[in-house]
């Protein structure tokens, strides 16, 4: 997570200032507790990835929208709001830094050349199962309000790794409530061999960022899909 870490530096460097508009900016995202029978752990990606079922570093930051504010065209078809959503998470300012850090890692690379990389790409791709991002992730499942991919290696790396996990982006429109709920879902694991005690792979510091990062990547993620 040192994407996060030098976002997190580049707004505390502001001082005071700085902190209070990144409260400010992001105070309707709010983490939710995931439930032991979430679906996300019954993908078969999980399961076949983590083996030993090694404890996770979990959470899920949700945001809700009135519907009145999202874009109509965005409301007309089943699953157009969902994978409006993931373009926004990729082809967002949310994701900016980190997809020119794996660009000049990764892109030059011969085996990266059918993954999507620009940002009109990003934002424009429908995301189905196979699609790969930036040398990064791999979308593994996806369904009319969500779209999960493989995270924390190359999607070339497809046996269990040291670091793994998934990620998932979901748009859900409660129509009886009059809201559209957006949410970025993460479960961090060790695939590779079994881990004991019941701590998840994350040290509490870098956990602490990635929740700050997750905040600003789901709050600019939605709001180009608002009016």
């Amino acid at each position: 997570m040192g994407i996060a870490r030098t976002i997190f530096n580049s707004v505390a460097g502001t001082g005071v200032v700085g902190v209070a508009a990144w409260t400010i900016a992001t105070r309707n995202a709010r983490f939710v507790p995931i439930q032991a029978n979430d679906e996300i752990f019954k993908d078969p990606a999980y399961l076949r990835n983590n083996p030993f079922k090694n404890p996770t570093t979990q959470d899920l930051c949700v945001r809700r929208v009135p519907l009145k504010n999202i874009k109509p065209q965005l409301l007309e078809k089943e699953g157009k709001l969902a994978e409006a959503f993931c373009g926004s998470v990729w082809g967002g300012l949310g994701y900016t830094y980190q997809r020119y850090y794996l660009e000049k890692k990764y892109r030059s690379d011969p085996g990266t050349a059918n993954q999507l990389w620009e940002r009109r790409d990003l934002q424009n791709a429908t995301y189905d199962v196979g699609t790969q991002i930036t040398n990064h992730f791999e979308v593994v499942t996806k369904t009319p309000n969500s779209n999960t991919v493989r995270c924390g290696d190359t999607p070339h790396n497809t046996g269990v790794r040291a670091s793994d996990g998934l990620f998932q982006m979901s748009a859900d429109v409660k129509e009886d409530e009059g809201v559209a709920e957006f949410g970025l879902k993460s479960v961090f694991f060790v695939g590779d061999k079994k881990i004991d005690g019941t701590s998840g792979p994350m040290p509490a510091h870098i956990e602490f960022l990635h929740r700050l990062y997750t905040k600003l990547w789901l709050e600019t993620a939605v709001l180009r899909l608002q009016k």
